[in-house]
């Protein structure tokens, strides 16, 4: 199992909580700063690599199998050069204390242009921001 940090679509009640079927562990905070925008006309959710800059972001902790994994993976097309990519950072149970390294999904600062951003920086995805998602389309 991996512990996976969602922090947009993915969380429970979002327009892509299908894809996520791990078990939720419960809410977290990464540990450090991070940027969280709403970007492009799709108003996406993107956490930009650049730790120590922008808020504490409020998101969901799950469990994920490996099926799971590899389907978030593909959502968030992380084989592709404009995807987001997969690595680990450090966030926290309110209550707990105690920091866990979690998989999280960021985009590359490069991809963004300052007339991309729509919102932020946020400290969470809301379904306020969900209701202004759209999903890609197929090419």
């Amino acid at each position: 199992m991996t512990l996976v940090f969602v922090y947009g679509t993915l969380k429970q009640g979002f327009p892509n909580q299908a894809i996520n079927r791990g078990r939720r562990v419960g809410r977290a905070v990464t540990h450090q700063l991070w940027p969280l925008y709403l970007v492009g006309e799709r108003r996406s959710p993107w956490l930009l690599d650049r730790p120590g800059e922008g808020l504490h972001v409020t998101g969901e902790l799950y469990e994920v199998d490996e099926e799971t994994l590899a389907g978030m993976d593909r959502l968030e097309r992380i084989a592709e050069p404009d995807g987001y990519r997969r690595r680990t950072i450090a966030v926290t149970i309110p209550g707990e204390g105690a920091h866990r390294g979690a998989q999280v999904y960021l985009k590359d600062p490069a991809l963004i242009s300052p007339g991309d951003i729509k919102a932020g920086p946020l400290a969470e995805y809301t379904p306020e921001h969900a209701k202004l998602y759209r999903k890609r389309q197929p090419a």
